[in-house]
């Protein structure tokens, strides 16, 4: 017999994933963050790019 007082989480459907909102420890990027870094990053690969001789 099921017991009454047991917690069931809703039926997902068709492979759907359920997130939980678990807070884990260590730095909160914004997406924001993300792109700004991902700029500079390619712009001082660029630069690198036009400025070191190899020598080749």
């Amino acid at each position: 017999m099921a017991r009454k007082d047991k917690k069931t989480l809703p039926a997902s459907g068709a492979g759907i994933v359920r997130f939980f909102d678990d807070e884990t420890s260590g730095m909160k990027i914004t997406p924001n963050q993300v792109v700004i870094a991902t700029v500079i990053i390619a712009l001082i690969c660029i630069a690198l790019r036009f400025t070191v001789n190899v020598g080749y």
